[in-house]
């Protein structure tokens, strides 16, 4: 995929009722190549020049705390976003600190949500050469923990507290880069460990292996099943992933470790948002197009068999409780004419 790169579509008006949208250009943002945020969005632009539906300019290697703001600004129509920002924002808190809660909140009402993904399990993981070889290494220790801002930093320091018991800055030392250094970051030696959203396979990973054999480590099933784990699975922008380890795909120069051959871990929950203000029929005609080719985005690239495409209940995708961000009218549609049971919790 190239940087900034446009897809260009024509429209065909069969492709939407009776409503014509010819020459439609939507303007769409993700985060970094292969990532799930990425590679459904430009998916999605993908099938909506193949259908005629729209013409998408995507701009990638975007931090997606921002691209939630350009949306509700209106100033972007389509972008992937950790469920974890509106939560924020409504509350003009963490990177929309600066926004304020008045101005925050009445801004995480102008997001609509099409459908929800996974950003990837926040995971542990390290060279085997380092002298991290699990959870209980990590004090004193310099982790590589994000970017500088945004969803995956604050997960996972809550994910090392929570596990840990260390705080940033104080338990260990945070090490923090850009999306687009962060192999290079990995690689060079920058961090003892490494907590980040991984894929199942992880490009990233791929990258750093080069270097070394690496090991990632699921979050030991005792500290999985603690009272404060669940209350954490149960916060904004966050759910749990359980699943065997022979079912994962094997990845060259990777280790998966667990104690009982089974993988646990928070998923960053996401959704691909839009402008509350979007018409309803395009609204609905680019959840439809999701809705119907699902097996096309799930066959982009092997990890997105993983990120929970096509779910609807609130519990696997996010959606509902403190999140405030609901589905757009016409995705409700899209969903319910599909047979899909969308929450009442997360309608409009």
């Amino acid at each position: 995929m190239q940087s900034g790169m446009t897809l260009l579509a024509a429209i065909a008006a069969t492709a939407l009722s009776s409503t014509a949208y010819a020459q439609t250009t939507l303007s769409a943002e993700g985060s970094s190549p292969g990532s799930s945020p990425l590679t459904a969005v430009m998916t999605m632009g993908e099938l909506a020049s193949n259908s005629g539906l729209a013409e998408f300019q995507v701009q990638d290697g975007q931090t997606l705390t921002n691209s939630l703001l350009n949306v509700a600004r209106g100033n972007t129509d389509v972008a992937p976003v950790p469920l974890i920002a509106p939560f924020l924002l409504s509350r003009g808190a963490g990177p929309y600190a600066s926004v304020g809660k008045e101005e925050g909140a009445k801004l995480a009402q102008d997001v609509s949500v099409l459908f929800t993904l996974s950003f990837g399990s926040m995971s542990l993981y390290s060279y085997d050469s380092s002298s991290v070889h699990g959870w209980d290494d990590l004090e004193g220790k310099r982790v590589i923990n994000g970017p500088p801002s945004g969803g995956a930093l604050a997960n996972a320091r809550g994910m090392i507290q929570i596990i840990a018991g260390l705080e940033d800055g104080k338990g260990y030392e945070g090490v923090q880069s850009n999306w687009g250094q962060m192999g290079q970051t990995i690689a060079d030696g920058s961090g003892d460990a490494v907590v980040l959203p991984i894929y199942f396979p992880d490009d990233r990973i791929t990258q750093a292996s080069a270097a070394g054999a690496m090991t990632l480590y699921s979050v030991p099933q005792a500290a999985y099943d603690s009272e404060a784990f669940q209350n954490y699975l149960k916060s904004p922008g966050t759910v749990g992933y359980e699943i065997p380890v022979a079912d994962l795909p094997r990845q060259e120069g990777l280790t998966i470790s667990s104690e009982d051959d089974t993988w646990r871990s928070p998923m960053t929950a996401g959704a691909m948002v839009v402008n509350s203000s979007m018409d309803f029929e395009l609204a609905k005609s680019l959840t439809s197009l999701f809705i119907d080719n699902l097996e096309t985005f799930k066959s982009k690239a092997p990890y997105m068999r993983y990120v929970l495409l096509g779910e609807i209940e609130a519990d696997k995708t996010g959606m509902c409780g403190a999140v405030p961000v609901k589905y757009h009218p016409g995705a409700v549609a899209a969903w319910e004419e599909a047979g899909y049971t969308v929450p009442d919790c997360a309608k409009p």
